[in-house]
């Protein structure tokens, strides 16, 4: 499939998905929402790829929605807004569905829903030059794509009301300090680093991987005792896999697995 606004490469079972709107800031506009949703569908169904990155081209990693679009114009919820929100809605949805982890390796600024669409990747890897916001008040704005959602759970209740309250930006160090990113790389490391860990994930028990991922994200729903019936139900389909039995074998043999993704 050919995209128009994003760039999708495929090499060692990693996937990376490079948002291509680099004079724009890589904002959301429909044709780019449209085509991420649609990437994140055929990379659910390509077997080949076990680990997603997901970058900016040009100086910024997102900078949201493009305010330049006539839609943010328009006074009241019209029916043109309400599908365009959908659409906005369906990012943060494929993106965390996708049943292969994610790394979001940010370039540059990641702010409003640049941000959120960060903050739904499992991992996040940002270069010393990323800066983070969450800008809608500062256009007078409420946040969407997940923000009030994603940032609390990332960085505490507290953390986020201040953020997201006064719109203020912060630099790399401090999105690592308050748990925001994982890691913090130099510019010229962030995709060397993604891809690496990218490569050390795609190298496991994809089958395994997908499933505690499942499991993580289902959990913040559960009760714990809900959550540990369903890792029993994940532990039942792992059990069925090839890979746990060579995992298994490899562990008593004292050698490296070589695991086939099934």
């Amino acid at each position: 499939m050919s995209y128009e606004t994003i760039i999708l490469q495929k090499e060692d079972g990693v996937a990376t998905i490079t948002l291509n709107r680099p004079d724009k800031l890589n904002s959301w506009n429909v044709e780019l929402m449209d085509e991420v949703i649609k990437v994140a569908n055929e990379l659910n169904h390509d077997d080949t790829v076990q680990a997603v990155i997901l970058t900016g081209a040009g100086r910024a990693f997102c900078a949201g929605g493009d305010l330049s679009l006539p839609l943010f114009d328009m006074r009241g919820y019209s029916l043109e807004m309400k599908n365009f929100f959908h659409k906005v809605n369906m990012i943060p949805l494929s993106l965390r569905n996708l049943t292969k982890p994610i790394i979001a390796a940010v370039n540059g600024p990641a702010v409003g829903a640049g941000c959120s669409m960060a903050m739904v990747c499992d991992i996040i890897i940002a270069s010393e030059a990323a800066t983070f916001g969450m800008a809608f008040v500062n256009v007078g704005y409420h946040p969407d794509a997940g923000a009030s959602y994603l940032l609390p759970r990332l960085v505490g209740v507290n953390r986020a009301c201040e953020l997201i309250f006064t719109g203020k930006t912060i630099d790399a160090a401090e999105a690592e300090r308050i748990g925001l990113v994982n890691k913090v790389v130099t510019a010229d490391a962030l995709m060397s680093a993604a891809k690496e860990l990218a490569r050390r994930i795609a190298d496991g028990p994809s089958v395994a991987i997908s499933l505690a991922k499942r499991c993580i994200y289902n959990g913040l729903q559960m009760t714990l005792e809900q959550a540990l019936e369903s890792e029993v139900h994940a532990a039942s389909l792992v059990l069925q896999t090839e890979d746990q039995k060579e995992g298994t074998n490899a562990f008593r043999e004292k050698r490296k697995p070589k695991y086939k993704g099934r």
